[in-house]
């Protein structure tokens, strides 16, 4: 094991536990760059009280589109949620205006039939020890 890898299983428990104690945005260290947003989590679940005949109406039509998401790679991962409550998405957005643009258009969101709660995610900040502190955003070289 080379000695930054020894490093990096030393720290890695430790940024991790640090990564949820994150101060808010405004307050981000000087001199670090902004973490950008690279995938926005997107929560559906179907509203209460829905019309169950509507939502069996609608359902292949989501299915479909949802697939043609994927397949133009809008949508990274899709999961059941095991509480059979909804469905959780990875979306490849750099925004949630991106993402809610993108779930806007699915029949459930068209008919109203479902609520939709959105997370941005991005790049675990405090790994930026691991390579001595801040540092610049690199652009394409």
């Amino acid at each position: 094991m080379t000695a930054r890898c020894a490093l990096a299983a030393r720290v890695l428990p430790l940024l991790l536990m640090t990564a949820t104690l994150r101060p808010a945005p405004a307050a981000a260290q000087p001199g670090a760059p902004p973490l950008p947003t690279t995938v926005v989590m997107v929560n559906l679940t179907v509203k209460p009280g829905v019309d169950r005949a509507l939502l069996t109406k609608t359902m292949p039509s989501e299915i479909r589109e949802t697939v043609q998401a994927y397949l133009d790679g809008k949508i990274q991962q899709w999961f059941g949620r095991s509480d059979g409550r909804g469905v959780m998405f990875l979306v490849n957005a750099s925004s949630v205006a991106e993402a809610k643009t993108l779930m806007d258009t699915l029949p459930l969101a068209k008919e109203g039939l479902a609520d939709f709660e959105f997370t941005p995610l991005g790049p675990l900040g405090p790994m930026r020890l691991l390579l001595g502190g801040p540092t610049p955003a690199k652009g394409p070289q």
